[in-house]
């Protein structure tokens, strides 16, 4: 034994504390005090949790998923002009709808939805090789549980390292808020952001549960 506390890390999504999220990530991984054995994730949070998750599994160390959030993040702020009008018309839009001064549009009737999912998409890229990444993955690694809903019978669902793909697709259907993107396709039938049902997964048994409505 090397003393080092074998942990299992939850990173919780959901706009600001998405941020953190990472934060409080990224300094649980610097040093060496923790020996992290699962990380688990929905929306933001699956984000978070994916980029340390994959470069443990990929021998970079905590050392290397402190860059990767640090670069991602950066790489998603909204640093040019053009991010942050898109940013400011995105809140002025939602504010007028949580008045009921303007209907909800769909994300299925606009282009901007896609845009912004394929652009998700190209980070996550940029930033982890999918196609390298070999998964369902077992013991010693440590496992990545990814939180989403099924879009059709309302069952949440745990991507789980240990016996699924995880994919680009994977953490797109985790951060698909109903209200702003499109669901999406994993593989195995359309994923929605399973925020409102379990923030983040914190067990898997059987990999499926019922959500509450209402």
């Amino acid at each position: 034994m090397d003393g080092r506390k074998r942990v299992a890390i939850a990173c919780q999504g959901g706009g600001s504390h998405t941020a953190f999220t990472a934060g409080a990530l990224k300094r649980l991984l610097s040093g060496d005090r923790y020996d992290v054995v699962a990380l688990s994730g929905t929306s933001g949070g699956a984000i978070c949790a994916f980029l340390a998750w994959y470069a443990l599994v990929q021998n970079g160390g905590a050392k290397r998923a402190v860059e990767l959030l640090d670069a991602f993040w950066s790489d998603n702020s909204a640093s040019e002009l053009y991010d942050r009008l898109v940013n400011d018309w995105i809140l002025w839009v939602n504010r007028l709808q949580g008045s009921a001064v303007l209907p909800s549009v769909s994300p299925y009737s606009t282009p901007t939805s896609y845009w912004a999912q394929e652009r998700l998409r190209r980070m996550l890229e940029r930033h982890a090789d999918f196609g390298e990444l070999q998964t369902p993955m077992g013991n010693p690694a440590p496992m990545l549980l990814i939180g989403a809903v099924d879009v059709l019978s309302g069952d949440f669902r745990a991507f789980n390292s240990r016996r699924d793909r995880i994919s680009a697709d994977t953490i797109l259907a985790s951060t698909a808020l109903p209200t702003l993107f499109r669901a999406v396709n994993t593989g195995g039938g359309m994923y929605w952001d399973g925020l409102f049902s379990q923030n983040p997964p914190c067990a898997s048994t059987r990999g499926r549960t019922r959500t509450r409505s209402g």
